[in-house]
């Protein structure tokens, strides 16, 4: 193989650049259409020829959620009309927020006959993952609404908060996904190591469990076992709205924080190495 020539090095120094980075993030937004109609075609394409299509989503998910909320709820002597709304709401956020980090691993590796043909920014791949993403949260919110409907609760005007929780989650699925799917296709382990990372991490965050019943344990190291997990907070900024309750302001604290740092981190990414993803997918 021979060196590369004086041009090819002048050419991928010059596209290191921020400035690069931040067209690409703007050019891959102004590709809507394009990353709007493919997330929604993923789909439709998972649950072609099926009787009801996306809404099998729905029915996993709703299954996991009353059978884990009923079973859990009747073990640690829960109320569970109260505790299968908190259940079926974690169960619904964890998958966005699972699904976001694992996918976006894959997020170029699976797209590797785009990238290679189709000359479109970097980051069109990953607005299709999170728009997918946010469909599957869309199909499964239904479930927490029929749970609503089963189980009245008041809801207060404070509930509007997961709004702008769940685009702030939007948000940082971005980064997580430009930052695993470059850091992933350039070494393959990351995928896997991912995966592992995010079942334990399942077991951290009080989804199947309240901090309230490790508290009642006596031992309140335990009972903040849940706030050395970062998905802890993002999770807790939609739930707890949706469940009527006061949020904490930390929680928001700790969110904003790990988003200004994570997209420092996606646009030093994109700087250095979104030229090589074509190489190295």
């Amino acid at each position: 193989m021979s060196a590369p020539s004086l041009d090819d090095e002048l050419l991928e120094s010059s596209s290191r650049t921020f400035r690069r980075a931040f067209h690409d993030l703007r050019d891959g937004f102004g590709h809507r259409e394009l990353w709007l109609l493919l997330g929604w075609q993923d789909i439709k394409q998972r649950y072609r020829r099926s009787v009801l299509g996306p809404f099998w989503i729905t029915i996993a998910t709703g299954v996991s959620a009353i059978a884990m909320g009923v079973l859990y709820g009747t073990l640690f002597n829960l109320d569970v009309p109260t505790f299968l709304p908190y259940v079926a709401l974690g169960f619904i956020i964890w998958n966005l927020i699972s699904g976001s980090i694992l996918e976006g691993a894959d997020v170029f590796m699976s797209n590797e006959g785009l990238i290679k043909q189709l000359p479109t920014p970097l980051s069109v791949h990953v607005y299709r993952l999170v728009w997918r993403q946010m469909i599957l949260f869309a199909h499964n919110i239904v479930i927490y609404v029929g749970i609503l409907i089963v189980f009245p609760r008041t809801l207060h005007w404070t509930a509007l908060a997961a709004i702008p929780a769940l685009f702030l989650i939007a948000i940082n699925a971005v980064w997580v996904s430009l930052v695993f799917g470059i850091l992933a296709t350039r070494y393959r382990d990351i995928a896997p190591l991912l995966g592992s990372i995010v079942q334990l991490l399942f077991f951290m965050t009080p989804i199947i469990w309240t901090e309230e019943t490790l508290a009642g344990t006596g031992n309140e190291s335990r009972a903040r076992i849940a706030e050395i997990n970062p998905l802890y907070h993002f999770l807790d900024i939609v739930r707890t709205p949706l469940l009527g309750g006061d949020q904490q302001l930390y929680h928001w604290i700790i969110v904003l924080v790990i988003t200004v740092l994570g997209w420092g981190l996606a646009l030093l990414a994109m700087r250095n190495y979104r030229s090589r993803v074509a190489y190295w997918v």
